[in-house]
């Protein structure tokens, strides 16, 4: 079926599709089969999966999925420069639009929550990130530790302070990075209004819930295959770079540094790795239960068995005009 096309801003015309879920829960494999049925682009939702470092411990799509359909965002970045959810809308913006003009279904793909709600509720235009002061910040946290970093910030801002866990330097940086550069606290540019999305973009939302003891199983299954792709060789290629770097978070990436340090044996950093995908799987469920709102939800892991429903439900909900 074509895809509408009308541009008008007068009510929500230009369909949007979020395919959101779990991880290992089958998300992947359901954005490609839709976008293949609807002449879709898959837009990239996973803020690891942007680093082109790490393809396999972000589970990217392999070559093969992206030669079936166009795919958007993946590994567009070096790991050192790190992507926010405002960097992220924007980039993932242009691509939707790009994707009405051509006549295509954007299909936004993907399990990092934050971002899928800054596309579709909008986000306060922070200031954009100053490389000569975030140097001069990071300077200074490391001669002053954190402990007398976090103070100084708690004297400007306490209610980002204490919003920021102890260890994440990054958003310790980033916080007092927005005051240095606008003379305001981050905590108050949050109070502001958001900025909405465009007002003819018209989302639907499918989530893939499956049971947990499933997502659990495909979690402990799955590092060993990333292991066996080539992870550990993806660790060692990134491993003298800045740990604090977001990208350098990504799930399982911590624990074979640690067998990189030589303070584990590599089984023992799979036993790690394999509970730190339990925990981030974890942490998911909540958010996508709780945050975003879904017209569809799968609980179970997709399979061709569900394709023909989803499909049906893609047809006459997110591809017919309003009335």
């Amino acid at each position: 079926p074509a895809v509408m096309t009308d541009t008008s801003p007068q009510k929500p015309t230009q369909p949007v599709l979020i395919v959101a879920g779990v991880t290992a829960s089958g998300k992947s494999a359901l954005a490609l089969d839709v976008a293949e049925a609807f002449d879709g682009v898959i837009i990239n939702a996973d803020s690891m999966q942007v680093y082109r470092e790490i393809p396999v411990i972000s589970a990217a799509p392999t070559s093969a999925d992206m030669a079936r359909v166009p795919h958007r965002l993946y590994g567009v970045l070096p790991i050192t420069d790190p992507c926010s959810a405002g960097r992220w809308r924007d980039l993932a913006a242009g691509e939707i639009d790009a994707a009405h003009a051509a006549g295509k279904l954007p299909v936004v793909a993907g399990g990092t929550g934050l971002y899928i709600k800054a596309l579709m509720s909008g986000m306060n235009d922070l200031p954009a990130s100053d490389p000569v002061i975030r140097e001069e910040l990071t300077g200074q946290l490391v001669m002053r530790g954190e402990e007398s970093f976090r103070a100084a910030l708690a004297a400007i801002d306490p209610l980002a302070e204490k919003a920021i866990r102890q260890g994440d330097r990054q958003r310790l940086l980033r916080a007092m990075e927005v005051y240095r550069i606008s003379g305001r606290a981050l905590s108050d540019w949050r109070r502001t209004p958001a900025n909405p999305p465009p007002s003819h973009w018209r989302f639907n939302v499918i989530t893939v819930l499956p049971p947990r003891d499933e997502v659990y199983a495909a979690c402990e299954a799955r590092f060993d295959q990333m292991l066996a792709a080539g992870a550990l060789e993806e660790a060692r290629a990134v491993y003298a770079f800045d740990r604090n770097l977001p990208g350098m978070k990504a799930v399982g990436l911590p624990e074979l540094f640690d067998h990189l340090d030589e303070d584990v044996d590599i089984q023992t950093a799979a036993i790690l790795a394999r509970q730190a995908t339990r925990r981030y799987a974890k942490r998911q469920f909540t958010w996508l239960r709780h945050q975003i709102n879904s017209n569809f939800i799968l609980e179970t892991k997709y399979s061709e068995r569900n394709r023909d429903e989803i499909i049906n439900f893609i047809r006459q909900t997110v591809l017919t005009p309003l009335d």
